[in-house]
């Protein structure tokens, strides 16, 4: 009788203790909608109208506009574009997740001096250091880094012409 007993209530805990990880993983499965992405729930939106018309932006962590925090954003760019010679306050960490993304060094475009980082590629640059980039064919890249995200252009003409 007294193995009964002890039987019944070690399934008795056994089933609490299941309900109780079947509810936290339910809460759980709600709480990754909003903190995770598939290719076809990924946000994308207008690129922010200093850079030039045709790329596409989604916002997936943070705000890059914020004072302080942390950000993650991809940026969608069709063959061709252009990003002219800047540098941001803070270090960029690239990551290319689709096509062929060119960077240059410096203070002028030049395609010649540039390098191309393919799908898989990761980069980071550090804070103030000049540069500039082109997609080759469809370009996806993942940004991410510290708050605010800052375009400084090294000519101002080329955050106006953009607009």
């Amino acid at each position: 009788m007294k193995r009964f007993f002890y039987l019944t209530l070690a399934i008795v805990a056994l089933l609490a203790c299941t309900g109780q990880l079947l509810t936290r993983a339910a809460h759980a499965s709600a709480d990754d909608q909003h903190h995770a992405f598939t290719p076809d729930t990924i946000p994308w939106g207008p690129a922010p109208s200093f850079l030039a018309p045709g790329a596409q932006l989604a916002v997936l962590e943070g705000d890059p506009t914020a004072t302080t925090g942390d950000f993650t954003v991809r940026l969608k760019m069709p063959d061709g574009y252009r990003i002219a010679p800047h540098f941001h306050p803070f270090r960029e960490n690239v990551t290319v997740l689709e096509g062929s993304f060119k960077v240059g060094m410096g203070d002028h475009f030049d395609t010649h001096k540039m390098s191309a980082f393919t799908t898989g590629s990761f980069a980071f640059l550090d804070p103030d250091m000049h540069h500039y980039a082109m997609a080759c064919g469809q370009v996806i890249v993942q940004v991410h880094g510290k708050s605010p995200f800052q375009f400084n252009f090294i000519n101002p003409d080329d955050a106006s012409q953009s607009k």
